[in-house]
């Protein structure tokens, strides 16, 4: 094969990805990887999901990281109960940051005016505008929108259907539950947690609970060094 056709082969094929962990939002990530990335296997911790197959994907244990040294990583742990521990779980793989893949689905649209950081995943209809900007570790499900000048700190997880306006400032590792809107200019404090489809209108303090229409506070969590709830 000629040197130039070689080249244009290689510049085509896909990129091995590693998915952590065999979760809801791993599983969902697999659609959203296929036009840039070949899923070459599932990392889990918990034993009983060794051996489980999706979709013709294996799951197996953290030595696969090693094992498989040249794959790039997605991790996307956490749920509303399990949020607040994103980091420590994702710290606690011991990759190096260049290591983690960014994903976006084809159906997604990332402005080119935008910001996004790494260990980003953007599932199918998700809207990112101008000027917006996504911290690290970051995950986005379907159909939701980061409009202008609004920015998503480190470590959260945004559901579904979600509207984030203009001038939005979300801190870091809090969960926006789905459904849910947040007015422009609205500041979401670090931790905090939106519960399903809450119209947010006035600013949310770290650690904060939050629900409803408009949503009001239901819990306040002090939030601790690292995120730890105290």
């Amino acid at each position: 094969m000629p040197t130039t056709e070689k080249t244009l082969e290689r510049a085509n094929e896909k990129l091995p990805l590693l998915i952590f962990p065999f979760n809801g939002n791993g599983i969902e990530a697999v659609d959203c990887a296929h036009t840039s990335h070949r899923v070459i296997g599932f990392v889990d911790d918990e034993e009983g999901k060794w051996n489980a197959r999706f979709n013709g994907i294996s799951v197996t244990g953290r030595a696969a990281l090693a094992e498989f040294s040249e794959s790039q990583v997605l991790a996307v742990p956490g749920s509303p109960t399990s949020f607040r521990i994103r980091q420590q779980l994702i710290d606690g793989l011991e990759i190096r940051s260049e290591r983690f893949a960014t994903v976006i689905h084809c159906a997604a649209s990332i402005s080119p005016c935008s910001t996004i950081g790494f260990n980003f995943l953007a599932m199918a209809g998700t809207v990112v505008t101008s000027n917006a900007s996504i911290g690290n570790h970051v995950c986005i499900l379907p159909n939701s929108v980061v409009h202008h000048d609004a920015t998503v700190g480190d470590w959260t997880l945004i559901g579904s259907n979600v509207s984030i306006a203009g001038g939005v400032r979300v801190g870091e590792n809090c969960y926006i539950g789905s459904g849910s809107s947040i007015k422009n200019g609205v500041v979401i404090g670090d931790g905090a947690l939106i519960g399903l489809g809450s119209t947010v209108i006035y600013d949310v303090p770290a650690g904060g609970i939050v629900a409803g229409n408009p949503a009001r506070e239901i819990c306040k969590r002090s939030i601790g060094p690292g995120n730890e709830e105290t």
